[in-house]
């Protein structure tokens, strides 16, 4: 007898389609790798650092005279494309994600002293609670750039036998007026002060004591074992970071919690889809874009024109006498980001029919923005349906969700930047709790999932 097809729609959890013993171990491999990544990858030059150590380890080279071609850019965007065949002039299948994640910048003149401690001002980077980063381990990451043109690349406070470094709280016992006002009130950003130093400088019998004695002894302790001086600060690019690793979280360990998941989980997830499986039908581009979370701006952003720039090289390459616009025009592609997941404690603020599970498989957002849709790309009916027959097709589990009810929640990405060129282009990602946090959680399930998705549709015809 025919099986007569489901009329109902229900999602599939990817759990379940994934339940056999060599699924689970392969799995529970990839899983361990992507905590690596993550234990690693705290910035955007880290990410761009790793993923042109893996595309170059799996065959990619500089330039475009290659079928594998990888470019990256002042060391926070990279492009890389791998050849098809089919002729450019029968589109790009594209997928982006961004490197950058929410966190606290140094200033350019952070060093300030108060009753005896050494402290580092910052400005925050992104959409961040702040409240979420005080009284926890902070390390530093990022680089500093010496009048010479010399370069210092920074990681302190990763090492369990470095020192780490913090931002003091008020205690309870103080903070009866405190504790009354709104959030965004009772946690001034000029507050977000990282602790560097308490002991002072030691003083010998004939010397003045210094104005400043612990920044003095800072600065001789920096001057000493990494050549700077503090002038050194202002051409540096210092990010204080959660410190410590990415943990597996639960009795079954199928959490996977770490910072920075937003978006490095598509970074990783798209790399790991492109490296493998036969040479695809159309040609496969990733692009990585850092600035995501202020806007897309500057040379590296979404933005910018380096993607143009880039594919103007291929096309040079590998189909000299056509349009560039003939390609985009033809082009499919993935605006891939996370997505904010169901939390079980805060259902209330999500339309539940349209949230996306943990578990079940990478989201679609068909829109996002905010207020009406502003600041969205909405991708067209007939693309969600090609996409949906290319993961039907193989089973691979998916959803479609929104973020946040109607005028309650809302968000950007950079879709709307790729629909300029006239492609078809949608948001998917896995879904995510606590993001924007300095500890997201990922489930071990979606990240396997989103793997097959995002290699599915870069062989999709």
């Amino acid at each position: 007898m025919k099986k007569i097809p489901e009329l109902a729609y229900n999602p599939q959890s990817a759990w379940e389609r994934y339940n056999a013993p060599r699924e689970r171990k392969t799995m529970n491999t990839l899983a361990k790798r992507y905590l690596d990544f993550l234990t690693h990858c705290k910035t955007e030059r880290e990410t761009v650092a790793y993923a042109l150590r893996f595309l170059r380890h799996a065959g990619y080279r500089d330039g475009c005279n290659d079928d594998l071609v990888v470019r990256p850019f002042k060391g926070k965007a990279l492009f890389a494309a791998r050849r098809g065949t089919l002729p450019l002039d029968k589109g790009l299948h594209l997928i982006s994600a961004h490197t950058d994640t929410p966190r606290l910048d140094l200033k350019q003149r952070p060093l300030v002293e108060q009753t005896q401690v050494l402290q580092a001002k910052t400005h925050y980077y992104g959409g961040i609670r702040k409240y979420q980063w005080l009284a926890r381990p902070l390390a530093l990451h990022g680089v500093l750039i010496r009048q010479d043109g010399s370069l210092l690349e920074v990681t302190l406070g990763e090492n369990p036998a470095e020192p780490v470094f913090t931002i003091a709280d008020l205690l309870p016992h103080l903070a009866k007026d405190h504790g009354g006002q709104k959030i965004s009130e009772g946690f001034a950003a000029e507050k977000l002060n990282i602790i560097l130093g308490h002991c002072p400088a030691p003083q010998g019998k004939d010397k003045d004591s210094p104005k400043e004695p612990v920044k003095q002894h800072i600065l001789e302790l920096l001057s000493k074992k990494y050549r700077i001086c503090e002038e050194d600060f202002i051409s540096a690019e210092l990010q204080a970071v959660p410190a410590g690793p990415a943990r597996p979280v639960g009795l079954d360990g199928a959490l996977l919690g770490g910072y920075g998941q937003d978006d490095r989980i598509c970074v990783f997830t798209a790399l790991e889809a492109l490296a493998r499986g036969p040479q695809p039908a159309h040609s496969s581009v990733l692009v990585l874009w850092d600035k995501e979370e202020i806007g897309s701006e500057g040379s590296t952003g979404a933005h910018s024109r380096f993607l143009d720039y880039c594919l103007e090289e291929l096309v040079a390459a590998w189909q000299q006498r056509m349009r560039l616009s003939e390609c985009l025009l033809n082009s499919r592609a993935l605006s891939a980001d996370a997505a904010a997941g169901l939390d079980p404690d805060w259902q209330e603020l999500h339309d539940k029919q349209n949230a996306a599970l943990m578990g079940y498989g990478p989201c679609f957002s068909k829109f996002t923005g905010s207020r009406g849709k502003y600041g969205a790309n909405d991708a067209h009916a007939e693309y969600v349906g090609w996409i949906r027959g290319v993961f039907n097709s193989q089973k691979i589990p998916w959803q479609m969700a929104e973020c946040g009810k109607v005028d309650q929640g809302g968000g950007g990405t950079v879709a709307l930047f790729l629909a300029a060129y006239g492609m078809d282009v949608i948001d998917m990602g896995p879904p995510l709790l606590s993001m924007h946090s300095p500890f997201e959680l990922a489930s071990k399930a979606d990240l396997y999932a989103t793997v097959e998705a995002f290699a599915a549709f870069l062989a999709g015809t």
